[in-house]
């Protein structure tokens, strides 16, 4: 999953690791009055606990009362940018999770307890979910009185044809696992049905059955374990069918969460009033606690920050939905301890790379040369110093099983402010001295600083920067175009769940390069591709992520497509009124499920 241009995360951090499930949870953060209360590591490796499969008894709603929590009022939202997307189906960047979390729902989703405590549940579906033919085969059953905010009732026909339209071809920024899984690796899926669903065409019973309506089964080519976690992604919420309108549902999505889209202008902000049609019976995670949510665009993290930490008036009941404190308040911040106590902490699974166009560099001298010249630690500051990351080695985030702790080919680490003189011996050895390198990035206050500290670093190690500024909105999927344009270009990337099989394949199988892959460096290699289809077959968790981890290394050390940056850290701050507030391991952001105003 993409971590957001303007510090945005999402995912869904679950592993099975010896016929169980480990998930990654929340940091609490040190509570010690003068130390460093950014989450570390340790933080990140603690989170791997086990995790099991709800069965129909954990699924059924309406779900644990918050304690202290009242109903009414508006909460305040104030977030830097509009959201990437609204259609679920094209929903692969965190802002949009976070913004589903309250109006879309699936199959299944991830529910955390107050100690920690995560499985994976039904959410339109009795439970999570059924496992036959040695894992090939999968049923789900719909709860009963699941409508739409219009009060039209979901069937399997609903699920059939969110399914289905992920193989139309405007259908290109979501997640593809699933349409992979039914249909075939890389883009070949799009060969089961294509268009989509649109002229009446269906994908075949022996790949999705809807026997009545309310059963759904699916039928994988290969035995897949991670069926319960992939189908609680946003990218596979329920699109009624009778709702849908193509393209143009990205700007008018029907809700079937607590929430729906009262009022929306794109570029200013969108307000989120109660979907009458929520039946919380229904649903064992969500609450519905305030009557909306009033979220306002184009409010920095600097602004967010002086607003909430000042805690006057609607600041009192205001959040920060994907931004995060502001690195010049951050001291500020962590020695108020009242204002402490309104923060939320964790380590996410994401990593920031300076994404290599393979396309346009094909010489790895000059890749190793613009890894080794990137301060790593000033690149951090503007996102918020040890609060917002730390230096990454390698392309796996410690969130994952198999990282391993101080991997370090290119000297990140060990030399977290760059090598310019490494860089610059490169650069000569290559013949390339005063290459020219078209640099994007995003247009947001972050991005521009960053692209200062980046653009000075390359220059001082003999390149000639070419500085290209991006409308943040748009961001993935202008750098996610075959044909982009583009050298060099930051990108976030986080597991969908806590196995590198959900970082490698999407990141570097270069039998999935289309526009909206992501695949951002157009990785094309045989070996990669080779290894990626056999580590995909083995069922034995362990020995797999032992090769995914040796694969890694082959990636990072051979061809070098994007280089490490940082490992990223969740730090918000909220106002004085809001109760309910948490990390939650499923957004890596505040758990906007749960909030309520106190008075």
């Amino acid at each position: 999953m993409n971590i957001g241009s303007t510090r945005r995360a999402r995912a869904l951090v679950v592993a099975l690791a010896a016929g169980s499930l480990a998930l990654a949870g929340c940091s609490s953060g040190s509570s010690n009055e003068g130390k460093d209360k950014s989450s570390s590591q340790d933080d990140a490796k603690s989170q791997s606990e086990a995790v099991g499969l709800g069965d129909a008894a954990a699924s059924k709603g309406p779900a644990k009362e918050v304690e202290g929590a009242k109903s009414g009022g508006m909460i305040t939202v104030w977030q830097a940018d509009d959201f990437s997307h609204l259609d679920p189906g094209q929903s692969y960047v965190s802002d949009a999770g976070l913004l589903g979390r309250l109006i879309h729902r699936g199959l299944t989703q991830l529910e955390e307890d107050d100690n920690g405590g995560k499985q994976v549940v039904g959410d339109l579906a009795t439970d999570s979910g059924k496992a036959s033919d040695g894992g090939k085969t999968w049923t789900y059953t719909l709860k009963d009185g699941i409508k739409d905010e219009k009060g039209n009732a979901i069937t399997s026909k609903d699920v059939r044809h969110t399914v289905e339209r992920l193989y139309a071809p405007f259908i290109t920024d979501g997640p593809t696992y699933l349409q992979q899984w039914l249909s075939g690796a890389g883009t070949s899926y799009r060969k089961g049905l294509p268009g989509g669903p649109f002229k009446g065409k269906h994908l075949p019973d022996k790949v999705l059955e809807t026997p009545d309506d309310k059963t759904i089964v699916f039928h994988f080519r290969e035995p897949q374990a991670d069926v319960p976690q992939m189908l609680a992604m946003r990218g596979y919420s329920i699109v009624p069918e009778k709702a849908d309108t193509k393209e143009k549902y990205d700007n008018k999505p029907v809700a079937l969460g607590p929430y729906k889209i009262g009022e929306f202008k794109p570029g200013k902000g969108m307000k989120l009033v109660k979907n009458a049609n929520w039946d919380p019976k229904t649903d064992s995670v969500r609450h519905q606690y305030v009557d909306g949510f009033d979220i306002q665009y184009n409010v920095q993290d600097a602004e967010q920050t002086k607003r909430i930490l000042a805690d006057r008036s609607a600041a009192k009941n205001a959040i920060q939905f994907t931004g995060a404190v502001d690195i010049s308040q951050a001291k500020k911040v962590v020695n108020d301890k009242k204002a402490f106590a309104r923060t939320i902490r964790g380590y996410q699974p994401y990593v920031w790379q300076m994404n290599f166009n393979l396309d346009r560099i094909k010489d790895k001298k000059v890749r190793d040369a613009i890894t080794y010249a990137l301060p790593s630690t000033q690149i951090i500051r503007p996102d918020g110093g040890t609060y917002a990351g730390e230096p990454a080695g390698g392309l796996l985030a410690p969130t994952l099983p198999g990282y391993e702790k101080g991997y370090d080919p290119y000297g990140k680490i060990a030399k977290p402010n760059g090598d310019p003189e490494k860089a610059k011996k490169l650069l000569k050895e290559a013949g390339k001295e005063g290459m020219k390198l078209v640099y994007g990035y995003a247009n947001t206050e972050i991005r521009q600083q960053q692209a200062l500290i980046i653009t000075n670093a390359l220059e001082k190690a003999g390149f000639d920067v070419q500085k290209k500024d991006i409308d943040n909105a748009t961001w993935y999927e202008q750098v996610g175009k075959v044909d982009n344009k583009l050298d060099i270009y930051m990108t976030g990337w986080g597991q969908d769940w806590s196995s590198p099989s959900t970082v490698i394949p999407p990141s570097f199988d270069g039998t999935q390069i289309q526009d909206g892959s992501s695949n951002y460096s157009h990785t094309n290699d045989k070996h990669v591709n080779k290894e990626i289809n056999r580590i995909a077959k083995i069922t034995d968790p362990e020995k797999a992520n032992a090769e995914w981890v040796k694969l890694h290394k082959y990636i990072v050390e051979e061809i070098n497509p994007a280089a490490p940056i940082y490992f990223t850290k969740q730090f918000q701050i909220y106002g004085s009124n809001v109760g309910g507030a948490r990390y939650n391991a499923d957004t890596s952001y505040i758990d906007v499920t749960r909030l309520f105003l106190k008075k």
